[in-house]
């Protein structure tokens, strides 16, 4: 997993500018995904890249299309020190993994880490390391592993 690094306080207009807010379309949102904010996130991200983040992630508007850019830029999950609590529910509504931990002083890019959701541990193999955090709760895990509100719903019928 390749991380990228984002500051506090990344708000929904940097991860997806409104004027691509054309579409609901995960992958067409993923091309301009950090387009002013970091021009070439949507060129070099690869499926499964994780991004770490200071304080606040997400805040602004209470737009949808920002977890869903990641989502189809193929961000496997956002590590932040907090998020902003309307980004936190859309992303779980829509399947995408947040973990809530204070690393933003332990991982840098280029850190190689894997994480165990269920136990609650992410592992820096680059410095030998490893940061607990809280699991979420079942139910939102559940969530998750359906892809997202919709499609668990879809599976309890």
């Amino acid at each position: 997993m390749r991380i990228w690094k984002f500051e506090h306080n990344v708000d929904t207009d940097q991860i997806i500018p409104a004027e691509y807010l054309t579409t609901g379309d995960a992958k067409k949102l993923a091309a301009h995904a950090f387009a002013k904010a970091r021009p070439e996130f949507s060129k070099e991200v690869k499926e499964g890249d994780v991004i770490v983040a200071g304080e606040n992630f997400g805040c602004g508007s209470s737009r949808e299309h920002a977890p869903r850019a990641l989502l189809g830029a193929g961000i496997s999950c956002v590590i932040a020190r907090s998020f902003a609590r309307i980004f936190f529910r859309n992303s779980i509504n829509i399947g995408l993994h947040l973990i809530e931990a204070d690393v933003f002083d332990k991982i840098e890019e280029g850190d190689e880490i894997e994480i165990n959701f269920e136990a609650g541990v992410i592992k820096n193999f680059t410095k030998e390391e490893e940061y607990k955090f809280k699991p979420l709760p079942e139910f939102m895990q559940k969530l998750l592993d359906s892809g997202g509100l919709i499609n668990y719903i879809i599976k309890q019928k």
